[in-house]
């Protein structure tokens, strides 16, 4: 029997009248809409901001857009390796500054440098402008922190949330054939990794539950032009190859993308690659970015992110 967890209940409920009574005024999507109630979520629900010995702003720099970077380290007085995070948003919402708590929970839980780039959003910049960013973020790590005088291990993985998981995947499926970019391990927390299938968590959970099935087609549908082939764009319709990094998957169980994401988990473990599927049986898309209500659940997610870097 499935049941969402309880402390989510009222939560739940408030969200869902207000969806109702915008839709029974004809109240359609809206770009600001979204990226004001993305920042507002985190601001209101992940309260618990922990301190952190540096954090540092700078610049990947790239003959076209300049990616800015947020440096999170928990001990400059160790050589630790690094964690490049992409925030998820659906593409067009989500920032650096908005995740800036959950990058730095991240960065203390895993001992890794985490590096967070400010990749350019839809519909302004529409695919693949934030695929190119967040290549040039991994391709130009090592430089920037050179540039910033921080003591790192050279070991790179990735890791992001929703549309920031697409990221992840899509850089560690480009990187294969790409001898300048080397990725250990990758993080997809809850990931968006198909943009064209409808599997039966679309059904099962497309309403209701915070994210719902309208609002990823309208998400995708603003992030690509026009006749753009959404499958090609797709990590799990991307090559899979033995190089591939080892692969940690996130899911939930009240979550539209959870099949894509352990089908995709699948795929990678076919391969003989090291992969892990954490799955919440009570959970929703999104919950890290509510973790005063479901903190026992994002303490467990950090835990497995953890294991699974540091194991």
């Amino acid at each position: 029997m499935r049941k969402v967890n309880p402390s989510l209940s009222a939560f739940l409920r408030e969200c869902n009248e207000v969806l109702l009574a915008r839709s029974a005024k004809g109240f359609p999507f809206s770009v600001i809409d979204s990226r004001e109630k993305t920042e507002m979520l985190i601001q209101e629900f992940v309260t618990d901001i922990p301190d952190i010995d540096c954090v540092m702003d700078a610049e990947i720099y790239t003959a076209g857009y300049n990616v800015p970077v947020r440096i999170f380290n928990p001990n400059p007085g160790q050589t630790l390796p690094v964690l490049v995070y992409f925030h998820g948003g659906g593409h067009m919402a989500g920032s650096v500054k908005a995740y800036d708590p959950i990058c730095r929970k991240m960065a203390i839980n895993t001992q890794h440098i985490v590096v967070a780039g400010e990749y350019r959003l839809a519909p302004e910049n529409l695919y693949p402008a934030n695929i190119e960013d967040a290549c040039a973020v991994v391709r130009g790590i090592w430089a920037t922190l050179d540039r910033q005088n921080v003591d790192y291990r050279k070991t790179l993985s990735v890791a992001g949330d929703s549309a920031g998981g697409s990221l992840s995947a899509s850089v560690s499926h480009l990187a294969q054939f790409d001898r300048g970019i080397d990725i250990e391990k990758q993080i997809l927390i809850y990931p968006c990794v198909d943009y064209v299938a409808r599997y039966e968590s679309y059904n099962e959970n497309g309403v209701g539950y915070l994210l719902e099935a309208d609002m990823c087609t309208w998400f995708f549908d603003k992030y690509f032009r026009e006749g753009q082939c959404r499958k090609a764009a797709s990590p799990l319709h991307m090559d899979f190859t033995a190089n591939l990094p080892q692969t940690l998957v996130i899911t939930a169980e009240f979550c539209p993308l959870r099949d894509e994401g352990k089908i995709y988990y699948e795929k990678v473990k076919s391969l003989g690659i090291h992969a892990e599927n954490v799955h919440f049986e009570d959970a929703i898309h999104g919950f890290l970015n509510i973790e005063d209500l479901v903190r026992e659940t994002c303490m467990k997610a950090y835990s497995s992110i953890n294991r699974f870097l540091n194991g």
